[in-house]
């Protein structure tokens, strides 16, 4: 398998193993409506990840000539990285919404689709977290223009192919998802986003060493 697709795949492992609103959409729409409107939302998510990715990639882009934005990214994406990585092990775990036994009236697919399209798009989060990686790609010298789009193909099939998973098995895992396990995922996720944030502080400093 080529290499900038496996990593891209890893890393989309990791994005999907994030615990955020995106997840307790899934499940609870998957539960109330079915899985193909939760289908249809994870297409949303996918929409707007994917705009996401062609900004912040052809922006970064345009400052990746200058010898010193690399530093600069380095600093600034492995800051947010580690940011992203304390913040997800102090998170306090919430229950998962539910409709308080209210039947609800039936919804079209559509409205799944601008709601995850939504819930994801207007997180600031996201946004930070596209800047980061593209600022990971652009650090990676090794890489050509088909390896980065690879990149981000594993990193953006993964999250959507796990996102269908985890509505397909909403009803199983929903017994399963306790505060406590959701406490360990988070705790976990945290810290390797940690370590991808201080591999790129070290490369930004190791670089900046070299210039003088």
């Amino acid at each position: 398998m080529n290499q900038a697709l496996w990593e891209g795949i890893s890393m989309g492992l990791v994005l999907s193993a994030m615990i955020g609103p995106v997840f307790f959409a899934l499940i609870q729409n998957s539960l109330e409506h079915g899985f193909r409107y939760a289908a249809v939302l994870a297409l949303g998510i996918l929409l707007s990840d994917l705009i996401y990715v062609v900004i912040t990639y052809f922006s970064v882009s345009l400052f990746a000539q200058n010898p010193y934005f690399e530093i600069i990214l380095g600093y600034i994406g492995g800051i947010v990285l580690i940011g992203f990585g304390i913040s997800t092990i102090l998170k306090k775990n919430r229950n998962r919404p539910n409709s308080g036994g209210i039947p609800l009236p039936k919804t079209k697919k559509r409205t799944g689709f601008m709601k995850g399209f939504g819930i994801n798009g207007v997180n600031p989060f996201v946004m930070l977290f596209w800047i980061s990686i593209a600022g990971l790609v652009n650090l990676k010298q090794e890489y050509q223009r088909m390896d980065i789009w690879l990149y981000y193909i594993g990193i953006l099939l993964t999250v959507f192919c796990i996102d269908l998973l985890k509505a397909f098995i909403a009803k199983q895992l929903s017994g399963f998802v306790t505060p406590k396990l959701m406490s360990k995922l988070n705790i976990l996720v945290g810290f390797i986003l940690i370590f991808f944030g201080s591999k790129l502080v070290k490369f930004a400093w190791d670089k900046q060493v070299l210039m003088g």
